[in-house]
Parts: C-alpha cells; structure tokens; sequence
C-alpha cells in the first residue's frame, strides 16, 4: 500500500505515533477512527484537520470511523481545559450530534458500499445501556488510577497547574473513549486512533485497553497530529468574530473565503500543506512563485479557493470571489449584481439602520441620512464637517452636504451604502 504516514508528514501532520503503526497502515487497508466533540451544533475549522485526515485515509484506501461522541458529549473532555465544562442537556446535545452527522456527510458518503467505506457512530448508542456496575467491574478494573493519573491532561488539572482540580465526571472521561476504541476494535475491527495531540492521553488508554480486553495478541495503534498554531503563537481558528464554522448560517462563504485569503505569508506556507490536497510539486511550485511576488498573493488565493471550494463547492466559492471583486471595485456595478443575501454578506459585522421608503420620496437630505434618521454620525455637525471635507461616499461616489437621496439611489430596490473615509462602510436597509 502507499504509505499514508509519508504524505501526512510532509505535510506536517504527524505529531506522535505508536511503534508499529506506520508499518500497519503500509500492510493492509486499517479501519481508523476519529472522535468529533458535539459541543455545538456544527464544526468549526479547528475540525478541518481531523476531517481532512479521514478523507486523506479513504483516499490511501483505508476505512475512516468518524465518530460522534453522543455519549462523552455528556461529560466533557478535559484535555487541554482549566475549567469544568458546563454539562449539555439532552436536547442540545441530540441538536448538536445531528449537526456534526450532517456537516460530517458532507466530505465522507457513509451510504457507500464496500470493505473500506467510511462509516459514521454515535458512541451514545453503545454506552446508553451500559450500567454503571457493569462498567465499573468490566473497564474501571482493566486500568489503575495511577495509569489514569499519570495522564498531562488529568495531572495538570490535579497538581493545581491549571483550573481548580477535576470532578469524577471528568476523570472517567478517558476511559469512556478509551472503550469506543476497544468497542470499534471488536465490532469493526479498528485499528487505529487518530487525533490531536492533546489526545495522546485518551487515545493511549484505547489501546492499553484493547491490549487488556481483547485477548491474546491484541493490539491497536495511536497517531495524532499537532495543534495547529498561527505564525505569532496565537490560536488558530478564530477571526475578530469569533469562531470561523464550516456552516454558511454560522459563518458566510464570503467570510469563510476572505479568512484564507487573509492568512499571512508564513501561516500561508505551512496551511497550503494541511488543508489542500494539492500534491507536493504543485504545492512547492505554489511557494516558488509566491516568494517571486509575495504582493500578488498567489499562495493566499489558491488556498482560500481550495478550502472554500472542499467545504462549501465550486458554485459558492464562485460567489464568493465574485463579493470580493465587488467589495474592493471603484464602483457600483459589480455590487448591484449581487443578490440580497450575498450584500449583505460582504457587509456583515458593518452597522446597520432602517429607514422608511417614504422618507426617500421628497428626497433625504445628507445630513438627516448621516445623523438623526441613522445615528451613523453623532451629530448634524458631524455630518456637515465631513460632508465639507469631501469625506462621505453614497454608493460609492463622493457627495456633498446638499445632496438628496431619492428612491432612484437604491441598490437593488432596497439598500444604501454611506462610506466615511476608506474603510468605515455603513449600510442602510430602506423598507
């Protein structure tokens, strides 16, 4: 077989391995799985890097297991957290878990046939008859508290590094998944856990479980990929709103485009590996022509145009590209072809007022619209100090103090846009 271990190293994926699992994923397809939190309702791209290891798997001809952690959602991972997490209730939880299958169904079609298709569990639907008794005397005794213990993810909450020490709740979390391995092992014949690297623990304890429960030669495996970081230490995943998810209702595509597009040369360098499945010459022709002419961006445009069309499709990132060219035109054409939903996109997070169509019948004057109908401006002052310093834009084209605005001004019978300077924009929705 062609050895997935290789390619996933080059690209900087591989943090930590088990002796012997890069020799079974090069003898035969090995069924391998991945744990995905519901902590939300859908993904984030923190959860790209686990995804694109399952496809990367299929791909190299293995079997990926994408699970769904119905039943540890319950309890909380305490890997890397300082804190006690708040416990879901059921109905968010089963929210969140149908969330993941749907985003999750989307890069893998678990309606597949064959030996190594991908499939999708729910770990909630083995653990939900478990009774305590029984998982105390079947799993609790397999592993000691000093194994437990020795785990950074517990040891570190325990000696005060960080947080305030760990309830029972979370203690038990290692074994829990440490049984979905040993579950998966026996029913799919699992072989493999993959994961960040703040999973070492968790996973380790998966395969020191099946090595305890499974019998005479049993053994599973354990490889996880480091946590991805941006260039200056800070996290990765987050824009100045937040999270960036893989779903347009939490994140727009236009959002999502424009945070690849906005990487930095170095991050550029390394994500263009991690998060495309463009093949190590074409990558490193990528980089070559990049260092040539770093001011035209050809990394940054090729990576938002990979990414974006991997988890939203050639037709969204097309409209995506067509709002950035309309964003950053001179003029008014390209935005006016924009449909509602996508404007509004390329103008979210700007502020927003309302005004009623009938104050634009006799025509609004400037002042009014940039202070007492929108609030845009603190005062009429304001409005005609700027208006006087050729400062204020409407529709992109430069306006004085007496200027009115009439119904003939409207983008696509329903909006303004005021402009003051070069970046600060203001929107203004007329009903």
């Amino acid at each position: 077989m062609k050895n997935i271990v290789e390619e996933l190293r080059w690209r900087g994926l591989v943090h930590d391995m088990m002796p012997g699992t890069e020799e079974q994923l090069t003898k035969e397809p090995t069924a391998t799985y991945i744990g995905f939190d519901p902590t939300a309702d859908s993904l984030h791209i923190g959860s790209l890097v686990p995804i694109i290891l399952l496809v990367h798997l299929k791909n190299f001809g293995h079997k990926p297991v994408a699970l769904v952690g119905g039943a540890t959602g319950m309890i909380g991972d305490p890997s890397g957290k300082s804190d006690e997490r708040n416990l879901l209730d059921e109905a968010t939880l089963n929210k969140n878990v149908e969330g993941i299958k749907k985003v999750l169904s989307r890069f893998l079609d678990f309606n597949a046939t064959g030996p190594n298709a991908p499939i999708l569990v729910n770990n909630y639907d083995w653990m939900k008859d478990f009774s305590f008794i029984n998982f105390a005397r079947d799993v609790g005794k397999r592993i000691t508290v000093n194994y437990m213990m020795a785990k950074d993810s517990v040891k570190k909450r325990l000696n005060g590094e960080i947080g305030e020490g760990m309830s029972f709740t979370e203690f038990t979390y290692q074994l829990i998944q440490g049984y979905d391995f040993y579950h998966l092992y026996k029913t799919h014949n699992c072989l493999l856990q993959m994961g960040g690297s703040d999973q070492w623990g968790n996973i380790t304890t998966g395969t020191e479980l099946i090595r305890r429960m499974g019998g005479e030669g049993a053994k599973a495996y354990a490889m996880t990929c480091p946590l991805i970081t941006k260039a200056d230490g800070s996290k990765f995943g987050k824009s100045e709103g937040g999270n960036v998810w893989l779903t347009a209702d939490k994140t727009s595509v236009y959002k999502f485009y424009q945070f690849w597009l906005n990487t930095t040369d170095i991050d550029a360098e390394k994500y263009i590996k991690i998060f495309t499945f463009l093949g190590q010459e074409e990558i490193e022709k990528l980089i070559a022509e990049h260092h040539e002419a770093p001011h035209l961006r050809v990394l940054q445009k090729r990576l938002a145009e990979e990414v974006t069309t991997f988890v939203h499709g050639e037709e969204e990132l097309e409209k995506a590209i067509e709002a950035s060219a309309a964003f950053f035109s001179p003029t008014m054409e390209a935005l006016k072809k924009l449909d509602d939903k996508t404007f509004l996109e390329v103008f979210e997070g700007v502020p927003h007022a309302e005004i009623a169509m009938a104050d634009l019948e006799e025509g609004l004057d400037m002042i009014a619209a940039l202070s007492a109908k929108t609030g845009f401006l603190a005062s009429n002052s304001d409005a005609r100090r700027e208006l006087k310093q050729n400062a204020v834009s409407l529709n992109k084209e430069k306006v004085g103090e007496d200027y009115k605005i009439t119904q003939s001004d409207l983008i696509n019978h329903k909006f303004l846009l005021l402009q003051k300077g070069k970046k600060n924009y203001y929107v203004i929705k007329v009903k």
